[in-house]
């Protein structure tokens, strides 16, 4: 499986002391050009460098066609009643409809984006918490409450209760 990451996501997962078992879950992680851009954290910059170096990781190239069409997506939420999407978080998501990729993020937006397009409805899009409850699907971790709440201590990332309840962990 391949994804595609924007920074919300990989801000939080590079705290996460278990960050590499994602790489269990999928073969390879593109980083966008422009989510590269964004990146100014030496933990993450460090991880990336790791991660490019092993393979795990890779740059996707800025594409006009791709860029275009995130760039109307960028203009049109700015305009509905949804969660505006920024550019790199918009990027991702074309991607993930053209490729065929997993989106990963923590971007709202990106979120709201796919579930109000009918034309991105297929692209699969998840966060750190259902990342979790793949790895614990996987047999990677065992406790999941006790990964969540690892991962909300190491991260600060908090997780909402309707989130958590919609997978039955509250």
């Amino acid at each position: 499986m391949i994804a595609v990451a924007d920074t919300s996501f990989l801000i939080d997962w590079v705290r996460y002391s278990k960050r590499d078992l994602i790489f269990k879950l999928f073969d390879l992680i593109y980083l966008p050009d422009s989510v590269f851009n964004e990146v100014r954290n030496e933990r993450t910059l460090l991880w990336i460098a790791q991660g490019l170096e092993n393979n795990n990781l890779a740059i996707y190239p800025e594409l006009p066609q791709i860029r275009e069409e995130a760039l109307r997506l960028v203009y049109e939420t700015r305009r509905l009643p949804i969660r505006a999407v920024d550019y790199p978080e918009a990027y991702c998501v074309v991607i993930g409809k053209v490729e065929g990729y997993t989106v990963l993020t923590e971007n709202g937006g990106a979120v709201a984006l796919v579930n109000y397009y009918k034309e991105y409805g297929d692209v699969k899009v998840m966060r750190a918490l259902e990342v979790l409850i793949q790895l614990r699907n996987k047999g990677l971790i065992t406790d999941i409450k006790y990964e969540i709440e690892e991962y909300s201590k190491q991260t600060g990332h908090r997780f909402s209760s309707k989130d958590l309840s919609g997978y039955g962990l509250i």
